[in-house]
């Protein structure tokens, strides 16, 4: 779903609060960062989290992933039981496809050469309510800042970009969040 404005509306109207609760029991103004952090808390607290020590769990608006951290995300969440996914999610097929030839071409190659990954994602993602973007709709950040990213938002998202072990934290995470 493209900008879910209930979600969206859902999350101004509670934010005031959350940010006024966490500045009382911070003591202090809040960057902006905190305020959406804060306000995306899976469960609200009590005690201050200190930066680099404590564990959170968040509720994020969103889950984006790619074609290639998605197959390991996709293929645990369909052990776990459920029928559909806990939070909107979508899957873009944009980082299977080698720049070489030209976009024409090499799109066709991916096509051809990722067929099965393209096939189990579609298949996976129209099952358990996932939206999919097939490839050649789009580079995964330009996609999603058009279509689902809006002020004060928070998604969790799969990338191939970061350092290996952060890519790993991300599948994991996104599979914690699918779950919940």
């Amino acid at each position: 779903m493209v900008f879910d404005i209930d979600m969206i509306k859902k999350l101004y109207a509670a934010l005031p609060g959350k940010v006024e609760a966490t500045r009382k029991m911070l003591g202090r103004p809040l960057t902006l960062a905190e305020k959406i952090l804060y306000a995306h808390l899976y469960e609200p607290t009590t005690t201050p989290y200190e930066r680099g020590k404590s564990y959170v769990e968040f509720a994020p608006d969103r889950v984006a992933m790619q074609d290639a951290t998605a197959q390991m995300a996709l293929l645990q969440f369909m052990t776990c039981g459920r029928d559909q996914v806990a939070v909107p999610s979508t899957v873009h097929c944009d980082h299977l496809i080698q720049a070489k030839t030209g976009a024409v071409q090499d799109l066709a190659n991916a096509i051809d050469t990722n067929k099965e990954v393209y096939d189990f994602l579609s298949s996976i993602s129209d099952k358990y309510g996932i939206g999919f973007w097939k490839p050649g709709a789009g580079i995964i950040h330009q996609v999603v800042l058009e279509n689902y990213a809006f002020p004060g938002g928070m998604m969790i998202g799969t990338d191939s970009t970061p350092p290996t072990r952060a890519v790993w934290a991300c599948w994991l995470s996104a599979l914690a969040v699918l779950t919940r």
